[in-house]
């Protein structure tokens, strides 16, 4: 019998994505397996562990942080394949996010909420280069669009508690001096959720007034935050995966790619923080605050006329000037994208979420769900449900 090959897993625990890439390596080796893996439950600092250099194996699956860590990875000569990428000249091939897609689908996100003001709160730069990308790519989009993006001069900080609460007074200014209406990305969750806090601390009204989107998708993070915080699911299950099967090709002798992989997010997930329509317009914007509390309690276009108190030409004609698209279809988008939000983070049949999301019935909801999102609600959930 062939002996299975020994495999080094240096990921992380100690956060939800360093777990997505290991239950992507897990997903792999159970299909194509078994590997006997080397394994120390750690945090990313905390490489590399004791007696690397004496390991006897086949190959590694590393998150390399520190030049430490690469001197004791490289020195082992195995076949390895790097899922950070924080250090560029290490030479080893990588598997990672597609950031230009990750900044895409947020800049895209705030900007179909009807947005023209924008800002990006990440980490100092050249801490992290992949982080650095999401805002240049996300401020990128913006511009294109035709409008500014502000960037927070982030600094380096010890963490501690005090640094903490200065860092924090200094995230809370550069919110309350942000022009109103904006939107607002952060370089990933652990950052969104502490915008959501200092704008907590500087009154500054989310989503009303700065709607937020993250990256990464710790579902525990993001429920955490006040309010719950929307963000792209960046797909580590399928990274972990892919790195997996790579490494399982270089361990065969198959010779490393010389491009990077990068995976594209499978989508972002909407919740409070960015669940806004901004506007200038006063009628415009009552009937969309009506239409978001409402559309999902079976509300019809009548309604929203007698809140207003405007004709359905008036209405229809100042909804197309403001964002390009009717009371009667806007109405259609909220209901979808509480129906998204209930297929990711329940478990309820279909005829339930339908009724929630305010659909007259579960084949209407299915046949509009398809032809609107371009998969059925079945397959969607299922999207998600494999990445977990």
């Amino acid at each position: 019998m062939r002996r299975p090959p020994h495999v080094a897993v240096l990921i992380e625990t100690s956060g939800e994505y360093g777990r997505g890439l290991l239950r992507g390596v897990a997903r792999y080796v159970c299909e194509h397996g078994p590997w006997s893996i080397y394994f120390h439950p750690q945090d990313l600092d905390q490489f590399p562990p004791p007696g690397l250099a004496r390991w006897h194996g086949d190959g590694i699956l590393s998150r390399v942080n520190t030049r430490k860590a690469a001197k004791a990875v490289l020195g082992t000569k195995l076949p390895t394949v790097e899922l950070r990428g924080a250090l560029a000249d290490l030479g080893l091939p990588f598997v990672g996010v597609n950031n230009r897609l990750v900044a895409k689908l947020a800049a895209e996100h705030l900007l179909e909420r009807g947005l023209r003001r924008f800002g990006f709160c990440g980490t100092p730069r050249r801490e992290n280069r992949f982080q650095d990308q999401r805002c240049d790519y996300f401020k990128q989009f913006i511009e294109e669009a035709g409008y500014p993006c502000r960037i927070f001069p982030a600094k380096r900080y010890r963490r501690g508690a005090a640094e903490w609460e200065a860092e924090q007074n200094r995230i809370a200014q550069w919110l309350c001096d942000l022009p109103k209406p904006c939107g607002v990305m952060t370089c990933h969750d652990e950052r969104g959720q502490q915008v959501l806090d200092a704008a907590l601390r500087g009154s500054v009204k989310v989503p009303d007034e700065v709607a937020v989107v993250s990256a990464n998708n710790d579902e525990h993070l993001c429920a955490l935050s006040n309010p719950p915080l929307s963000s792209i699911d960046v797909n580590p299950i399928q990274i972990g995966y892919e790195g997996a099967a790579l490494l399982d090709r270089m361990m065969t002798g198959a010779a490393p790619p010389k491009e990077a992989r990068e995976i594209a997010p499978l989508g972002l997930v909407v919740r409070q923080s960015s669940d806004i329509v901004a506007v200038d317009d006063a009628v415009v914007s009552a009937a969309l605050r009506f239409i978001r509390e409402n559309a999902c309690k079976g509300t019809n276009v009548e309604q929203v006329l007698a809140e207003v108190a405007v004709s359905r030409s008036t209405l229809e004609h100042r909804f197309k000037a403001s964002l390009g698209r009717t009371p009667k279809t806007e109405m259609l988008r909220v209901q979808l994208e509480r129906a998204k939000e209930l297929l990711v983070q329940t478990k309820l049949p279909l005829n339930v979420v339908a009724a929630h999301a305010g659909f007259g019935s579960v084949q209407y909801f299915i046949d509009v769900f398809g032809r609107k999102v371009g998969i059925t609600p079945g397959g969607y959930r299922g999207r998600f449900v494999a990445s977990r």
